[in-house]
C-alpha cells in the first residue's frame, strides 16, 4: 500500500534525518563532575567511515563512527587537543597537545591509542602531514612560530618565525608551499592600514617567502584550508572598519566577517567576500571545509551558530566578470552593489542566490570546526558538546543533534565564556564580546573610537585579563569598575539590552581568566635576561608605577607624555597593569608603539615613562625582557 500523497510529501524531506536520529545510540557515559569536552577540531579517516574529535578543555580526542552515529572511542591527553591532523598513509593521526611547551601526540589509528609524542612550542596548534609522510608542519602560536618536525627521526628540524599568532596552516598539493593564517595583525594601531597576513613558507628552503596582506582591518583569522583541485585556498576572518566612529552595527558599520580566497597558482589574494547578509551579521567565522569536487566551501559561523555553504564555482563567476576598473567607453551599472572588484569587500548582497545559510538547532552552539564527508557537513559544537550533521545539497537540509556525552551543566564561567562569545546578544548578530577581544577575552590588535569617551578619540584594544582586578576599566578610566564596563559594552559596544545574569555571568568568566606563562620563560636565554632585567625595572624607577605586590599597577593616573595627535591636552591615562604583557601589543593607549622597546626608544620623553634614557642597549634588552616575562 502507497502511504497518502500529503504525508509523503511532507515526510519524505525529513526521512533522511529521522533514520540517522532513529539509528543514533546514547552518548558514551560521563562522569557528573566532569566539565564541558569543548570540541573544537575534526579530522577524517580515510575510509571515510570515522572522525576524530579533538575536545580542548574535556582533554581527550573522541573517535566517532559515522555509520553507527556513535563515539565509540575515547583518548585521553595530557593537555587541551587543539588540532588533529591524519598521516599521509591514514595510521596515525597527529594531536597537538597545547601547553607552554606543547607535544604532539601520535595515536594510532587501528588501535586508536597514543604510541608517542614529538616535542612542540609554546600552545601547539593547526598540524599539517607532508604528502611524503617525512615531515609535519606546527603553528607555535606564541612563539610566532611554525615547527618542522621529521617524522622519521621524531626530532624537530627547524622553526620558522612568522608575523604573530599563527593559528592554521595548510599545504599546497605538491607539499612545496606551507600557508600559514597569523591570527592577528602585527603593526602599530595607529598606522592607516592595519591588517593580519598569511604568511608563505617554502617547505624546500624553511623561510618565508611572501606575505599576503589581508584587506585593512582583517584579523582574527581562525582557520585556512586548500581546495582538494589544489587551485585555491579560503581563510576566514573578521574584517573591522576600526576607523569608523562606533555609533551604529547597520550594514556592518563596525565589524563584518569574511572569507578570503587565494589563487594558489598566482600565490595572491583573489577577493575578500563578505559572509554577512544586509540585515544579520554572520559573527566569528571559524573553521571551514570543501566538498571533494571543490565546487563547494563551507564555514561555520561560530557567533551566530550557523553555517554557510558557498557555490564556489558561482563565486569564481561572478568574480571573474568584475573589471578592475570602470572603463571610460562603458556606461556603468549603478544598480550593481559590486561594479570593480575593489567593491567586493564592501558588498553585503555578493552571495546573494549563491549561498545557503543553514542555522543550527536551538540545541548547537559554538560551532568551531567543519568536516564534509560526502555531501554531508559534520559540526563541532563547543559549547554544546555536540556534533550536527546535515545533509547541505538536499533539497531540503535538515539537521541532526548528536550529543557526545550528556549535556553537560554549565557553571557561571562557562555560561559567561559563551555570552561573551556569543553574537546573539548583539544587534543583528554583526559581531560578539569576542571580535574585538579574541583569544579568551584579550586583544585585537586594532585602535576603536567608541562611545564611552566621546568620538574623535581612538584608543587600542584592551585586554580583559584582570580587568575586574584592576580598577578602573577602559585607558581613561571612564568606567570604574570592570562590571561597569561590561554592561556599557551590553549598551553601546553591542547595542542591545540584557539581563543582570548575563553581564553577571561575562564578569565571572572574566574573573576565572589565568595568565598564560610568557614564552620567553622556556627560553633559557632570555629567561636569565629577564632576571638581570627585574634589577634594571627597580632601578628605572618602573616599580613605582607599577608594584609587582599590587599587579604591576597602582590603579593611578598619569600624564607621561603619550598623548598623541587625537587627545587632549588635560588627558590622563591609567596605569595597566604589565601581567602578560607579552601578549598585548602593540602598545601605549593608541598603539602607536609596536614593541616594548618603541615604548622606551621613541615614546618616553624626558624619562616621564621610567627613566631609560641612561640604560645601554643591554640593559634595554633586558628590562624589556623582564617585562615580556610577567
Amino acid at each position: 500500500m502507497y502511504p497518502n500523497s500529503r504525508v509523503w510529501s511532507a515526510l519524505k524531506p525529513v526521512l533522511p534525518a529521522l533514520g540517522l536520529l532513529l539509528a543514533c545510540p546514547p552518548p558514551v557515559a560521563r562522569a557528573a563532575d566532569e566539565g564541558p569536552l569543548s570540541p573544537t577540531a575534526l579530522v577524517a579517516t580515510k575510509d571515510g567511515r570515522s572522525l576524530f574529535i579533538a575536545c580542548a578543555t574535556g582533554n581527550r580526542v573522541l573517535r566517532f563512527d559515522i555509520v553507527e552515529n556513535r563515539v565509540v572511542a575515547t583518548i585521553p591527553m595530557t593537555d587541551p587537543p587543539l588540532g588533529l591532523a591524519l598521516a599521509a598513509d591514514g595510521l596515525q593521526i597527529f594531536v597537538t597537545c597545547a601547553a607552554p611547551e606543547s607535544k604532539v601526540c601520535l595515536v594510532d589509528v587501528a588501535k586508536n591509542q597514543v604510541t608517542g609524542s614529538l616535542p612542540a612550542g609554546h600552545t601547539a596548534m593547526a598540524p599539517v602531514a607532508s604528502p611524503d609522510g617525512k615531515t609535519l608542519y606546527v603553528c607555535n602560536r606564541f612563539n610566532d612560530e611554525v615547527s618542522f618536525l621529521d617524522l622519521g627521526t621524531k626530532k624537530e628540524r627547524r622553526r620558522v618565525k612568522v608575523q604573530r599568532e599563527p593559528v592554521a596552516a595548510a599545504l599546497t598539493a605538491d607539499g612545496r608551499f606551507l600557508l600559514v593564517a597569523n591570527h592577528l595583525p602585527n603593526s602599530p594601531a595607529d598606522a592607516d592600514n592595519v591588517a593580519a597576513v598569511v604568511s608563505v613558507l617554502d617547505t624546500a628552503e624553511g623561510k618565508v617567502v611572501k606575505e599576503l596582506r589581508l584587506p585593512n582591518g582583517s584579523g582574527s583569522l581562525q582557520d585556512l584550508r586548500v581546495s582538494p583541485d589544489g587551485k585555491f585556498a579560503v581563510v576566514t576572518h573578521i574584517l573591522s572598519r576600526f576607523h569608523l566612529p562606533t555609533t551604529q552595527l547597520d550594514r556592518g558599520w563596525m565589524n563584518t566577517n569574511a572569507k578570503t580566497i587565494i589563487d594558489l597558482a598566482r600565490m595572491e589574494i583573489v577577493n575578500t567576500v563578505l559572509l554577512d547578509n544586509v540585515d544579520s551579521g554572520a559573527a566569528n567565522p571559524w573553521g571551514v571545509a570543501w566538498s571533494a569536487d571543490s565546487a563547494t566551501v563551507v564555514v561555520a559561523h561560530a557567533g551566530t551558530h550557523d553555517l554557510s555553504v558557498v557555490d564556489f564555482a558561482a563565486v569564481l563567476t561572478r568574480l571573474a566578470k568584475l573589471p578592475a576598473k570602470i572603463e571610460d567607453s562603458k556606461v556603468a551599472d549603478y544598480n550593481a552593489a559590486s561594479r570593480i572588484q575593489t567593491d567586493v569587500p564592501n558588498d553585503l548582497a555578493f552571495l546573494v542566490s549563491i549561498r545557503q545559510r543553514l542555522k543550527l538547532p536551538a540545541g548547537d552552539r559554538g560551532p568551531r570546526a567543519v568536516a564534509i564527508i560526502g555531501t554531508k557537513a559534520y559540526v563541532a559544537n563547543y559549547f554544546s558538546d555536540t556534533l550536527a550533521v546535515v545533509d547541505w545539497a538536499a533539497p531540503y537540509p535538515e539537521w541532526v543533534s548528536i550529543p557526545l556525552a550528556p549535556k553537560p551543566v554549565m557553571s557561571l564561567a562557562r555560561q559567561g565564556e559563551f555570552y561573551f562569545n556569543d553574537a546573539g546578544i548583539c544587534f543583528q548578530g554583526w559581531q560578539s564580546c569576542a571580535s574585538c577581544h579574541p583569544g579568551e577575552a584579550r586583544v585585537d590588535g586594532l585602535n576603536w573610537d567608541l562611545l564611552n569617551d566621546g568620538i574623535g578619540n581612538p584608543k587600542n584594544t584592551k585586554s580583559m585579563l584582570l580587568a575586574h582586578r584592576t580598577p578602573p576599566a577602559m585607558s581613561m578610566g571612564v568606567r570604574d569598575t570592570g562590571e561597569m564596563a561590561v554592561r556599557a559594552g551590553l549598551r553601546h559596544i553591542l547595542f542591545t539590552v540584557q539581563p543582570d545574569e548575563v553581564a553577571g555571568s561575562i564578569d565571572e568568566y572574566l574573573r576565572s581568566l589565568k595568565p598564560v606563562p610568557s614564552p620567553i620563560l622556556s627560553d633559557s636565554a632570555l629567561k636569565k635576561a629577564a632576571a638581570r632585567g627585574k634589577q634594571v625595572f627597580v632601578r628605572a624607577a618602573c616599580a613605582t608605577c607599577h608594584p609587582p605586590e599590587s599587579l604591576f599597577t597602582d590603579q593611578r593616573p598619569y600624564d607621561v607624555g603619550t598623548r598623541g595627535k587625537f587627545d587632549k591636552a588635560a588627558d590622563l591615562f591609567h596605569t595597566p597593569t604589565l601581567v602578560e604583557l607579552w601578549r598585548t601589543a602593540p602598545y601605549l593607549h593608541d598603539g602607536s608603539a609596536l614593541t616594548l622597546r618603541d615604548v622606551f626608544a621613541a615614546h618616553n620623553p624626558d624619562d616621564r615613562h621610567g627613566k631609560t634614557s641612561n640604560l645601554s642597549p643591554e640593559e634595554l634588552d633586558d628590562l624589556c625582557a623582564y617585562m615580556l616575562s610577567l
